[in-house]
């Protein structure tokens, strides 16, 4: 005999408490996050939140990015979000950054771009892939700095953006010799220049401490590290 169909009433159907809560931080989040495959990003939101991992969510809505008609792959909010995910420890596995990559949406062949340059192998060096994203945001050496130092500072939106200079200096050096076009010795002299401010500010640096000692808006030459990470769409 077929089995009969059941009914239920509302009393039967059990919602568990948390739902609720659940489904409204699930929908902020996606609002604020803005991802460009919502399927591919819930898989990694529910899968990070079932883990008690560091979600997938931007802080704030990028306003530029969610209103803009093309894709430009990585973003501040988004490499922010790979920063807490993958920082906690100096180094992670290539297929955990293409993890968390995938999980974010944003286009393989930007990751594949930025790996390539930083000569990768199984094991990612984090600091170096982060300064390599910084690099992909900026487009200049002196932006891309900038670029991190708002990413990692603890002062509020719109504030100073500070960060200890040991952490400036590790990026700039690495940036610096990446690109191939900068000397040793003008690396050195460029970072002992920064000491007299870093001084009076209890070891840390801020943009407008180092914002204005290059040329920021100078074009890269076609071999610069900065012209090969940046997207087509946004050097033309």
């Amino acid at each position: 005999m077929p089995v009969p169909d059941t009914f239920y009433c509302a009393q039967q159907i059990n919602i568990p408490p948390k739902l609720p809560d659940i489904l409204k931080d699930f929908t902020k989040a996606a609002i604020r996050t803005q991802p460009k495959d919502l399927l591919q990003w819930c898989s990694a939101y529910f899968n990070a939140l079932a883990k008690g991992e560091c979600l997938p969510v931007k802080e704030r809505l990028e306003m530029n990015v969610a209103t803009q008609k093309t894709d430009t792959g990585l973003t501040p909010g988004l490499l922010k979000i790979l920063h807490k995910q993958l920082s906690p420890r100096p180094a992670c596995s290539k297929e955990e950054l293409q993890m968390k990559w995938k999980g974010l949406c944003l286009p393989v062949a930007q990751l594949e771009t930025l790996l390539s340059l930083g000569s990768f192998d199984s094991e990612v060096a984090w600091m170096e892939f982060f300064a390599l994203g910084c690099s992909a945001l900026g487009g200049t050496l002196m932006s891309s700095l900038k670029h991190a130092c708002e990413i990692l500072t603890n002062d509020e939106e719109g504030g100073p953006a500070r960060i200890p200079f040991d952490t400036f200096a590790q990026l700039y050096a690495y940036l610096a010799r990446l690109d191939g076009d900068v000397r040793q010795d003008h690396i050195d002299n460029f970072l002992n220049s920064l000491q007299p401010q870093v001084a009076i500010q209890d070891g840390m640096i801020k943009p407008v401490n180092f914002i204005h000692m290059d040329d920021m808006d100078s074009t890269p030459s076609s071999s610069s590290v900065f012209s090969r990470t940046t997207p087509a769409a946004e050097q033309d």
